[in-house]
């Protein structure tokens, strides 16, 4: 560098550091979310701590909530509904055509076994009992446990136990000294977090009180014989937690609001006040308490003559008002939130909706309840079904081979469906879509929760019924029959031209 580059050469200046926002405000600190609690745990850490608190909270809302115990019943009503999800059995033969008679034994098979007193261990419930069971313990509980059953108390030798998730201990973690593998809440899991086995209290633990040592008595039950259904939030999560947990605090505070309200309003609907005493006679009121001052009943729509100096100040809290039912409204708007229903729904509240509003909000409830249709199929209606096949093929209680297994173990489950909002259009739209092929009539019979098959065999029998009763119908299902023109007439038509 030459003696006069430094006259020419411009000195860099020095950039000031200064602060940076962050990408996400979220993740912001300071003061103003000194409060802000999010601690950095596993899934199962967080369940482990609040799981049975949870349960237990959500039972006692179900029991004494009419809010939740709506909740529960539309679970029931409109995932498993009257008909339950129904079994369609799809084997197929050879040459790809459906094997009608071997679906119709399955069936039938099936329904026999589906019968009140011989699906369950303690005869008390029926397959539909049984759906109606699986998804309100899934919502209260978080969680559903079914054990399979090789029996002798029905032809097919198979039966199904309900157990209350209480059986699983959510506080027996260790490790198997057998095998060295990880034992999670009373689930026992391989290195891929798969589990292998179950360890179950023989007795609920709510009926014989045990103490924190080897006093437990474990069934171990291999995960293959035990249904443990839940639905999951996070990657490795053990164990599920109630549908209820985001809406808790809510109900609680709503439950506290609305008792509160009620008793200020039946207050303020008695005869309440304030004597005050000037010259005259002491007032001795109706009775006195143990501290000898003067008292009066409220009841409602009675008055009493005062003493002479006595003056009486009226006590009337201003309740009920409009403030309860904005707030109750507010509250149930956030409970239906948490619950993933639409408020008009669960509130059974209709004011102010209109054909648009509902029908957005109906058809969110119905996509949700599909959503829990399809899980109970695939960890209940599946599981449950390729066991009893198993086990009906392998006692010859079903005139089917075991060889033929493979053929029927896939068969099809038809949840239930919903009556449309507007039935013409609905239909009208369907029409259309057939004759623009983009429906078919299985994709319009399933959103009935039915099976062509049904349809059209149940066409053809009321149609051979009206033929036996001479009876002839003023229109034809899907138009009428095309008639077959002669080959000879074909053939004729065609020298003419």
């Amino acid at each position: 560098m030459a003696w006069y580059d430094s006259f020419y050469t411009k000195k860099k200046k020095k950039k000031k550091s200064g602060a940076y926002k962050r990408q996400y405000a979220g993740g912001s600190t300071g003061r103003l979310f000194a409060d802000w609690l999010s601690p950095y745990t596993t899934a199962d850490k967080e369940i482990k701590d609040s799981l049975r608190t949870l349960r237990n909270r959500s039972r006692a809302l179900a029991r004494n909530e009419s809010i939740i115990a709506r909740y529960l019943n539309l679970l029931s009503s409109n995932v498993v509904g009257n008909h339950g999800i129904r079994l369609a059995s799809k084997g197929r033969n050879d040459n790809g055509d459906l094997d009608i008679i071997g679906n119709g034994i399955i069936e039938d098979a099936f329904l026999e076994w589906a019968d009140l007193g011989v699906c369950t261990a303690n005869g008390r419930q029926s397959w539909i009992d049984c759906q109606n069971l699986f998804i309100k313990s899934l919502a209260r509980d978080g969680e559903v446990l079914i054990r399979h059953l090789k029996t002798d108390e029905n032809r097919f030798g198979y039966q199904i136990q309900f157990l209350e998730a209480d059986h699983l201990d959510d506080e027996y973690n260790s490790n198997n000294p057998s095998n060295g593998n990880r034992i999670v809440m009373g689930v026992e899991l391989n290195s891929f977090n798969k589990p292998l086995a179950y360890y179950l209290f023989q007795n609920h633990p709510a009926d014989t009180p045990y103490t924190y040592s080897n006093d437990r008595k474990y069934m171990r039950i291999p995960a293959s014989e035990l249904i443990h259904a839940y639905m999951p939030t996070r990657a490795e999560q053990t164990r599920g937690v109630p549908f209820l947990s985001p809406i808790l605090l809510n109900m609680k505070m709503l439950s506290g609001f609305r008792e509160s309200a009620l008793v200020n309003a039946r207050v303020g609907a008695s005869k309440m006040g304030f004597f005050i005493a000037g010259d005259g006679d002491e007032y001795v009121g109706e009775s006195t308490e143990d501290t000898y001052t003067q008292v009066m009943d409220a009841q409602a729509g009675t008055f009493e003559q005062l003493p002479a100096g006595t003056d009486f100040r009226e006590f009337k809290p201003d309740y009920p008002n409009q403030t309860f039912a904005d707030f109750e409204k507010a509250m149930l708007r956030s409970i239906a939130s948490g619950l993933n229903v639409s408020y008009v729904t669960l509130a059974n509240n209709l004011e102010g909706v209109n054909y648009s509003s509902i029908r957005q909000g109906v058809m969110d409830d119905r996509d949700q309840f599909r959503v829990l249709q399809q899980f109970m199929v695939q960890h209940m209606m599946r599981p449950i079904y390729k066991k009893w096949l198993e086990c009906a093929m392998t006692r010859n209680a079903i005139n089917l081979p075991i060889t033929r297994y493979e053929k029927f173990q896939f068969p099809t489950f038809l949840p239930r469906s919903w009556s449309w909002i507007d039935p013409l259009k609905e239909i009208n739209a369907h029409v259309k879509g057939l004759e623009s092929g983009q429906y078919t009539f299985a994709d319009i019979q399933s959103s009935l929760g039915r099976d062509p098959e049904e349809l059209f065999e149940a066409l053809d029998r009321e149609r051979k019924l009206a033929q036996q009763y001479n009876i002839e119908f003023g229109f034809s299902p899907y138009g009428a029959n095309k008639t077959a023109v002669p080959p000879d007439l074909e053939i004729n038509e065609e020298d003419e031209e």
